[in-house]
C-alpha cells in the first residue's frame, strides 16, 4: 500500500490551506454570528479551481479523483465547514450529479457553468415528510406537452437561498413506488420556482440553508436528467457514497482543528504551577482523540481510493464504515475540546464551540449514523 499522496494532491491541499487561512478565517466570526455566507468567497474560488472539483476537466472543471475532492473538503472543514458546505453542495450535489448521469446536452449546457461559478448550483432532494426514507418523496411532476409541471415542497436544502440551478427529485406517479422517481434540472427563473424560507441552524451558519417552493414549475421535458423517467432512484443512489465520503471528510477536519487548538491550550494553560497537558486525564483525552481522528482519515481514504480504482462494492462498505465512525468521531472530539478549555471553551470567544455546533449535524446529514449501521449490517448477510 502506498500512503503517499501526489505531487498534485499535495499542491492542492497547500493551495486550500492558504486560501482557507487568507480568506476565509478572517470572515468566519461574522459569517456565524450573522449566518451569512459572504459572496466574495465565492468570487475569490472561481480562479483557483474550486467551484469546478465536481466537474470533469473536458467540461471546465479540475475532476481528476475523488480522493482530491475530499481533500480540499477536509482543509475547508479545519477553518470553516459551513463554506466547505457551500461548495460541496454546488460542486457534489449538483454538478457531479449532472455530470455523472446528465444526457450530453445538458451536460454541455450546464456543466461549464457550473464549472466557472457563473451558476450556483444545489439538490433538492429532503421534503418535510420524506428524510431518511427519501423513496417517499411526494413532489409531483406531471408531463404535459413538451414539458412537465411540478408541485411540491423541498426542505433543509443547502444553498437553496442562493441557488441557479437546482436537481430536483419527484415523482411523474407516487403508485409506481421508486419506479416513478425522476430528477429534473431547474433553473431558479423557470415560472412557479420559488425561494422559500431561509432557516437558522445551530451550526454550519455561514452555509445558507432554506426551502424550495414549485408551485406549477414549468420545466422542460429536455431538462429530466439523463432523459429517461423513472430513473431518478438509481441517480440518487450514485451520488450518495460519494457524498458520505466527503461528508466524512468535512467532519474530519472540524475534529482535526478542534484538536490543534485543544493541543495548543493545554500547553499554555497553567493550573496548579504547570501546564494542563502534564495531567494525565488531559493526556488521555488528547491521545484518544488523535486516534479516532487518524481512523476515520484511513477509513475515508481508503474508501475515496477504493471508489477512484473502481472498486465500488467496497467502496459502499467503507462509506457506510466511514460516514459512522468520522461523523459521530467529529461530535465527541469537538465535544472534549470544549471540555478541555474548560469555562473558556464556553465562550464565542474561543472556536472551539462552534467546532462543537456544526459537528453536530454530521451524524444526521448524508444519511444517519443509524442508516449507516444498517447498510454495513446488510453487507454481513
Amino acid at each position: 500500500m502506498d500512503f503517499d499522496l501526489t505531487e498534485e494532491q499535495k499542491m492542492l491541499k497547500d493551495t486550500v490551506r492558504k486560501f482557507s487561512e487568507k480568506e476565509i478565517l478572517p470572515l468566519t466570526e461574522e459569517m456565524d454570528r450573522e449566518e451569512k455566507f459572504i459572496e466574495d468567497l465565492w468570487e475569490k474560488a472561481k480562479p483557483l479551481g474550486f467551484l469546478g472539483m465536481g466537474v470533469p476537466t473536458e467540461y471546465g472543471g479540475m475532476l481528476t479523483d475523488y480522493l482530491s475532492f475530499g481533500l480540499m473538503g477536509e482543509e475547508l472543514g479545519k477553518v470553516d465547514a459551513g463554506v466547505a458546505t457551500v461548495y460541496g453542495a454546488h460542486g457534489l450535489l449538483c454538478a457531479n450529479n449532472i455530470a455523472r448521469n446528465g444526457a450530453d446536452e445538458q451536460k454541455k449546457k450546464y456543466l461549464p457553468l457550473l464549472a466557472s461559478g457563473e451558476k450556483k448550483g444545489c439538490m433538492g432532494l429532503t421534503e418535510p415528510g420524506a428524510g431518511s426514507d427519501a423513496t417517499s418523496i411526494r413532489t409531483r411532476a406531471k408531463k404535459q406537452g413538451n414539458e412537465y409541471i411540478l408541485n411540491g415542497t423541498k426542505t433543509f436544502i443547502s444553498n437553496a437561498p442562493i441557488a441557479d440551478i437546482a436537481l430536483i427529485y419527484a415523482t411523474v406517479d407516487p403508485d409506481l413506488g421508486t419506479g416513478g422517481l425522476c430528477t429534473f434540472i431547474v433553473e431558479k427563473d423557470f415560472p412557479g420556482y420559488q425561494r422559500g424560507r431561509k432557516l437558522s441552524k445551530m451550526g454550519l451558519r455561514s452555509s445558507p440553508t432554506g426551502e424550495i417552493v414549485l408551485e406549477d414549475c414549468h420545466v422542460p421535458e429536455e431538462n429530466l436528467l439523463g432523459g429517461i423517467e423513472g430513473k431518478g432512484l438509481k441517480q440518487m443512489f450514485s451520488g450518495l457514497d460519494i457524498e458520505r465520503f466527503m461528508w466524512s471528510s468535512l467532519a474530519i477536519g472540524i475534529a482535526q482543528a478542534a484538536f490543534d487548538y485543544a493541543l495548543k491550550y493545554s500547553k499554555e494553560r497553567q493550573q496548579f504551577g504547570q501546564s494542563i497537558f502534564n495531567f494525565e486525564m488531559i493526556q488521555d483525552k488528547l491521545a484518544t482523540m488523535l486516534v479516532e481522528i487518524e481512523t476515520s482519515r484511513l477509513l475515508t481514504y481508503k474508501g475515496l481510493t477504493y471508489w477512484d480504482q473502481g472498486k465500488f462494492r467496497e467502496a459502499r462498505m467503507l462509506a457506510a464504515q466511514a460516514k459512522f465512525y468520522a461523523c459521530e468521531m467529529a461530535t465527541r472530539v469537538t465535544s472534549e475540546a470544549v471540555h478541555i478549555l474548560g469555562g473558556y471553551g464556553y465562550m464565542k470567544e474561543f472556536p472551539v464551540e462552534r467546532y462543537m455546533r456544526d459537528a453536530k449535524v454530521f451524524p444526521i446529514g448524508a444519511g444517519t449514523t443509524e442508516v449507516q449501521k444498517l447498510i454495513i449490517a446488510h453487507y454481513l448477510r
